[in-house]
């Protein structure tokens, strides 16, 4: 699959390092799955991996954490 972003690199799978910030909360997860282009380095996720980083942010949330960095691990 040819990049969205840069219409020139091939998508591999590889992984990436995610960062969320929403409301004076920032949330960095390492070695996420991803598709990863070879020309320019975007990252695009499976929509699964998405929606378990939602639910690990949200529970980070819900627990008061204000800043983290930790390695992604599927639920």
């Amino acid at each position: 699959m040819n990049c969205c972003i840069c219409k020139q690199g091939i998508l591999t799978d590889g992984h990436t390092t995610m960062t969320l910030e929403c409301d004076g909360v920032v949330l960095a997860f390492k070695q996420v799955p991803a598709h990863v282009c070879e020309t320019c380095g975007e990252a695009d996720m499976d929509e699964a991996v998405t929606r378990d980083l939602l639910a690990l942010a949200e529970r980070a949330v819900a627990a008061g954490v204000e800043v983290d960095v930790r390695h992604y691990v599927a639920a």
